[in-house]
């Protein structure tokens, strides 16, 4: 415990002689608390751009059709009894 204080350069509070780990790990608690909120956040955010990013290339796809519709033509049975009346 004691080097891993020493590691991240924690000195003994007034009237100490060590670093407590009471005192070591609420500063760590609250350090490892905001690191998981802005965690969370910056993931949040991310996802919401890849979200829009895939919801334009689907735009942009329905948009470019892959196969054309050619208009019927009036042929046929149907197209030539109708033509009579």
């Amino acid at each position: 415990f004691l080097e891993t204080a020493a590691y991240f350069c924690m000195k003994p509070k007034m009237g100490e002689k060590e670093v407590s780990p009471h005192s070591f790990f609420s500063i760590w608690h609250e350090f490892s608390s905001d690191f998981k909120d802005f965690w969370k956040k910056e993931n949040k955010l991310i996802l919401q751009e890849r979200v829009k990013e895939a919801e334009e290339v689907c735009r942009q796809k329905k948009g470019k059709s892959l196969y054309n519709i050619r208009p019927k033509h009036d042929s046929g049975i149907v197209s030539k009894s109708c033509s009579y009346t």
